[in-house]
């Protein structure tokens, strides 16, 4: 440690009257020290063998019992002014088999000459003996001095332990310690986050590591010192609300995990190693009773997992409760900002209102994870642990705005790994999945797959996201890519059972029939082109038919596998996806198109005897009524036909706080017939005769639509980060896939019908209509569907003229409204040099 002398020579300090008297060293009692150890060290497997916990409690018994008789020995006793002190391994009680003794001979400004004895009558028969050392001789003052100037000795003194002498003396070293860290923690903590993220720079994250550092890499047992020195510093309780019940069981039990399979390795190798190699797995597997490699992999990744959402937390916690100096401490308290039913920004993080009631909220557990993946900001472990111990579990099938919330988490691409790992580690994502825990922390059996193979399916969903404007059902993609290995470790063709899982899975969360069995066709059939157009010859007709016979002849399934192969392979590893493939797999799918019939286009359903009666009436009316879903109102708007009326109707939607899911625009005797399927973003959604006098306005060119629009938009973007936030929020208004316009032939020479395939943003449909209107499209009638995240909006229009030009145009001006498309991911976690994370 950098406090310690580390030489091998007299230590010279300054002089006192007081002391013990020095005698001849005896290196002997540590020659019977050493042999004690490899005594311990080389017991016969079985009954007699002490299991990991066991051996380091002996150690430090050991240690401690030569050091104290040692000291007895020598004259270092109470009163003496000489204490003898552990820091590290034997300082925390985890002495491991190789690990190095960290001691400190403190004084109180003794003689020089005899300290110097007195270190001597220690050290060397240590040396002689030849144990590992690290030694010091300081003074309280001098060991204050070293630990204001160097955190890794002031980290290292935090886990001082007094073994013997004087208790005063180091009681008075501990005591100073603690507090000039309490006392410099708002100075000093940029420098532990800035050393911690060297440390991960280095050694990379253990649960995604082929041959992991257990004491340096993230998720390490280092971490877990660190979130006991902010715990010392009053920051955070180091923690991170994780239950007993939680995968992981918890920071002390992953920690403990991690600490047993350091021991074994010690004691396997016979060496001080850190980096769990290969070859050493399945004998320290076999030690531990966890089973071979591939289990103690597991067991390793889950634990690390635990430990690196506890320092996510700890940091966070710690940065939002550094002490404020100065004119900051009349700072006014953070600023509550909504941002949805039951759910704010707080601090920087997601947490629930003052108002919000798990119990009676079950969907707010989703609520809060899309509203993470939509602004970028971590949810609060409070917020967690609350939903945990009372969030009741949603009723079979979810309501659609539990489904709409999830689809949301899926569609923010990279933005869903936080909140995901989040949920998965207090236990709230098995809540939701709970067929997630067979794969949680699963090790791949193919060296090709870099990633566990739960933490694959979610960077599937990422991938997907990016792919979602290539499919006329989005929703589906990313769901079918959270879900598509699911069917693994359970010991049988993971595609048929994971088909079985797909119908559970999309029964439960209120998919429609139709849906489901696509979905579980996704899952059954996700090898199926990257199979067929890498190991069949494409130029046989035969290997076409069979892929569209397989399928069913559906163009929509066979896009949604097409996009699917794409993500899959992404997640799979480095090399896996590229131009052959990808060529291959194209190939095969435009043979398979054309052998598809085309299917028709959609229309709106006539409308109803009572929506043409008040279309005839003319006027404007406004009638709102509920649907089944307690949170979800169909909203009817008619008003006679003009330029920019659907635009109008739109925003008007949006300024009142209501959330477009669908919307149908039709028209009928000059009047539009509009009908908008809305849910509100926080309570009710209010008065319909208030709804009718804003349409009103906004009619009669009162209200500024498209203004409005981008005000409030301005008010609800991200919050910047607060001043020594960890990590920064991200922007909210990007959408994972590039957009898309794609053109079909009408129902007549007059008509095209334009598809737009984009993220979602306040308003969009407002914009678009605004657009198209303004351009001079006659807009004939429309579809909107919002699909979580993502829109599939169709419009039948009559454009004022015909060719390229008047269509190129009119695209480049509804995607200059709609969210572009997010930057290029970039991840934290590097992988290992092999799938399988030890070997």
């Amino acid at each position: 440690m950098p406090f310690l002398n580390g030489g091998r020579g007299p230590a010279s300090e300054e002089p006192s009257d007081a002391g013990p008297q020095p005698s001849h060293p005896t290196p002997a009692a540590a020659t019977d020290l050493v042999t004690a150890r490899k005594q311990l060290l080389t017991r016969a497997e079985g009954s007699k063998r002490i299991d990991a916990p066991g051996l380091r409690r002996v150690l430090v018994d050991l240690h401690d019992f030569w050091l104290t008789t040692k000291a007895a020995e020598i004259g270092i006793k109470p009163g003496s002014g000489f204490a003898i002190v552990a820091v590290g391994g034997l300082g925390r009680q985890e002495l491991l088999p190789h690990s190095d003794l960290d001691l400190i001979l403190l004084h109180d400004e003794m003689d020089p000459s005899l300290v110097s004895e007195v270190a001597d009558q220690i050290w060397y028969p240590l040396w002689d003996a030849h144990i590992k050392l690290d030694h010091s001789v300081r003074t309280v003052s001098q060991a204050l001095q070293v630990a204001a100037s160097d955190m890794s000795a002031a980290l290292g003194l935090l886990e001082a332990r007094h073994i013997a002498g004087d208790e005063d003396l180091s009681r008075l070293l501990i005591g100073g310690i603690r507090q000039q860290w309490r006392a410099d923690i708002r100075s000093r903590f940029p420098g532990l986050v800035d050393q911690a993220r060297d440390r991960w720079r280095r050694t990379g994250s253990i649960a995604h590591r082929a041959e992991p550092d257990l004491k340096f890499g993230r998720g390490g047992l280092r971490d877990v010192h660190m979130l006991d020195a902010l715990a010392i510093a009053q920051l955070t309780d180091g923690m991170a609300a994780l239950r007993p019940d939680s995968p992981g069981g918890g920071l002390r039990q992953a920690y403990t995990r991690l600490l047993d399979v350091r021991t074994e390795l010690h004691r396997i190798t016979g060496r001080p190693r850190e980096q769990l190699r290969a070859q050493d797995a399945d004998e320290i597997g076999a030690a531990l009773r966890i089973g071979d490699r591939f289990e103690l992999a597991r067991t390793i990744s889950d634990s690390a997992r635990t430990i690196s959402y506890a320092v996510d937390v700890g940091l966070r916690t710690s940065s939002n409760s550094l002490p404020r100096k100065g004119l900051s401490k009349l700072r006014r308290s953070p600023i509550r900002r909504p941002l949805d039913e039951g759910v704010v920004e707080h601090q920087g993080e997601v947490a629930l209102a003052r108002n919000a009631f798990p119990s009676k909220d079950p969907g707010l557990i989703l609520r809060v994870a899309a509203a993470s993946a939509r602004t970028g900001l971590p949810m609060a472990a409070s917020t967690l642990a609350r939903l945990a111990d009372f969030a009741p579990e949603l009723r079979e099938p979810w309501p659609a705005d539990a489904l709409s919330d999830l689809l949301v988490l899926l569609g923010s691409g990279e933005h869903m790994l936080g909140p995901i790992e989040a949920l998965d580690r207090t236990g709230l994502w098995g809540r939701l999945i709970p067929e997630w825990g067979a794969v949680r922390d699963l090790p791949p059996r193919d060296a090709m797959h870099t990633w566990t193979v739960d933490r694959h399916l979610v960077e599937t969903a990422a991938n997907a996201s990016a792919l979602t404007t290539r499919v006329s059902r989005p929703d589906l993609l990313v769901l079918g890519a959270l879900i598509h290995d699911l069917g693994k470790g359970r010991g049988a063709d993971h595609s048929v059972v994971g088909a079985e899982l797909a119908n559970q899975v999309g029964n439960r969360i209120g998919l429609w029939p139709e849906d489901v069995a696509t979905l579980s066709m996704m899952v059954r059939y996700h090898l199926l082109l990257p199979e067929m157009a890498t190991r069949r010859d494409l130029d046989d007709p035969a290997t076409v038919q069979s892929v569209v016979d397989t399928l069913g002849g559906s163009r929509v399934l066979l896009e949604l596998l097409a996009a699917l192969s794409e993500a899959d392979s992404l997640a799979t590893g480095p090399g896996v996806w590229g131009d052959w493939k990808a060529s291959l797999i194209g190939e095969l799918v435009r043979r398979c198109l054309r052998l598809m019939e085309g299917g028709e286009l959609s229309t709106p359903d006539p409308l109803t005897p009572e929506l043409i009666a008040l279309a005839e009436a003319g006027g404007i009316s406004v009638d709102l009524v509920n649907t089944d879903n307690p949170h979800t109102f169909a909203v009817t708007m008619i008003a006679p036909e003009q330029p920019g009326l659907l635009s109008r109707m739109a925003g008007v939607l949006s300024l009142r706080g209501l959330r477009l899911l669908s919307a149908v625009v039709q028209s009928h005797a000059g009047s539009a017939v509009n009908t908008f399927l809305v849910s509100p973003i926080f309570g009710d959604p209010g008065e319909v005769g208030l709804l009718r006098q804003q349409l009103i306005q906004a009619v009669e060119g009162g209200i500024d639509v498209i203004a409005r629009l981008d005000a409030k938009e301005r008010d609800t973007a991200p919050p910047a980060p607060p001043d020594g936030s960890v990590s920064p929020a991200v922007p909210a208004l990007f959408a994972q896939a590039p957009p898309r316009v794609i053109w079909f032939d009408g129902y007549d020479d007059s008509s095209v019908i334009l598809e737009l395939r984009a993220g979602d943003r306040v308003g969009l449909l407002a914009r678009v209509s605004a657009v198209l209107e303004n351009h001079g499209a006659f807009i004939t009638w429309a579809k909107v569907a919002t699909l979580g995240g993502s829109v599939v909006d169709s419009f039948c229009i009559r454009l004022p003229g015909d060719g390229s030009s008047v269509r190129d145009q009119l695209e480049r001006a509804i995607l200059a409204v709609v969210p572009p498309p997010a930057p290029p991911r970039e991840h934290d976690d590097k992988p290992g040099k092999s799938g399988v994370p030890i070997g």
